[in-house]
C-alpha cells in the first residue's frame, strides 16, 4: 500500500496489477477499498473483539452515493462507527487554526484528485469552493504536453518528479532544468530530452488556473466581516499539492491576501482527523451533516 505500490505503477508483471481504490475522493473500487481499509485497522491493533469508531476524510463536494460507500466499506472492514469529515476542517483542525473562533479561517487543501478552499468561522464552513483537480492532473499534463511536444512516452512516476524538479505555478528566481527519460513514440526507443523549469509552468497552467480560480471564488463569497479577518490573518495552504513551487505567491499576487503555507502541509489533514478522534464526543459538530 501507499508508497510501495505507488513505485510499483509501470513495472509490475502482468500478473500483478497496481490499483488506485479511491479516485479523486470517491471509490472506484469496493473491494480493494475495503480491503485497504481492514489491513489499516489491522495495522493499529484493531480485531473482530476491538472494533473501533474510524473518522475518514473526504472531499467536502463528495456525493451522497460516495458518502454510503466509504462509510458502508470503513463498516464492513470491521469499524463498528464510520463518520465523515470534510478534508478542509480536518487540516484546519490539524494545522490548529482557531475554528470555533468568531473570524476567518481560509484553508486551501490541494490533495492528490481535488482542490478544496473553506471559510471556516465559528466552527462551520461559511463559504466553500471545490474542483475536481489535484496534483495528479498536474502529473498528467506534463505527461501530455512531452508527448504532443516531442513525441515521448513517460510514466506517472517520471511526471511526478519533473512537478517536484522543476515545476512551479509562478516564475522563480532559480529556474532549473531537468533531464527526462522516456520512449520515443515513433521509433520505440529510449530517448533523453532537456525540458526547462518555463515549459513545465505552460503545461501545467490549466490546472493550475482552475485551483487559483476556485481560491479567488471562494473569496469573492467571503462575508465583509471575515473578509477584512484575512486581510490580517492570511490564506492557509496544506495538501502535497500546496507544495508545488510559486502557488503561494501566484494565489497572493492574484488575491492581494497573504498566503502562507502551514507546518505540516503533508500531515495536517489525518493530524486533524486525529484529533478528532481523541476528542470524539467534543468534536461530534464536525461530522458531516452534523451541522449543515
Amino acid at each position: 500500500m501507499g508508497r510501495d505500490a505507488w513505485k510499483m505503477i509501470g513495472r509490475t508483471p502482468s500478473y500483478i496489477v497496481a490499483v488506485r481504490p479511491l479516485r479523486k475522493g470517491a471509490i472506484t473500487d469496493f473491494e480493494v477499498t475495503q480491503e485497504m481499509i481492514r489491513l489499516l485497522l489491522k495495522r493499529v491493533g484493531v480485531n473482530r473483539f476491538n472494533r473501533p469508531r474510524v473518522v475518514i476524510c473526504v472531499p467536502s463536494a463528495i456525493t451522497a452515493v460516495e458518502k454510503r460507500a466509504v462509510t458502508e466499506a470503513a463498516r464492513k472492514a470491521g469499524a463498528t462507527e464510520a463518520q465523515l469529515i470534510e478534508q478542509p476542517m480536518a487540516a484546519a483542525i490539524g494545522a490548529g487554526l482557531p475554528i470555533n473562533e468568531p473570524m476567518a479561517n481560509m484553508v486551501v487543501d490541494i490533495g492528490g484528485g481535488t482542490s478544496e478552499t473553506a471559510l471556516i468561522s465559528l466552527g462551520g464552513v461559511v463559504a466553500l469552493q471545490a474542483v475536481r483537480i489535484g496534483s495528479f492532473d498536474i502529473d498528467a499534463a506534463i505527461i501530455t504536453y512531452i508527448r504532443r511536444e516531442y513525441g515521448i512516452a513517460i510514466g506517472e512516476q517520471t511526471a511526478e518528479e519533473i512537478k517536484i524538479l522543476i515545476g512551479s505555478a509562478h516564475p522563480t528566481p532559480e529556474e532549473g532544468r531537468a533531464e527526462v527519460r522516456g520512449r520515443e513514440l515513433m521509433s520505440g526507443l529510449p530517448r533523453t530530452i532537456i525540458l526547462s523549469a518555463a515549459e513545465v509552468r505552460v503545461a501545467i497552467s490549466d490546472p493550475v488556473n482552475a485551483m487559483v480560480d476556485s481560491v479567488l471564488a471562494c473569496l469573492s463569497e467571503a462575508p465583509p466581516e471575515l473578509a477584512q479577518d484575512l486581510i490580517e490573518h492570511g490564506i492557509h495552504l496544506v495538501g502535497g499539492g500546496s507544495l508545488l513551487k510559486g502557488l503561494d505567491l501566484r494565489i497572493a499576487k492574484e488575491s492581494e491576501v497573504p498566503v502562507q503555507l502551514v507546518r505540516q502541509p503533508l500531515e495536517s489533514v489525518v493530524l486533524g482527523a486525529g484529533r478528532v478522534v481523541e476528542s470524539y464526543e467534543e468534536l461530534r459538530d464536525m461530522f458531516m451533516g452534523a451541522r449543515r
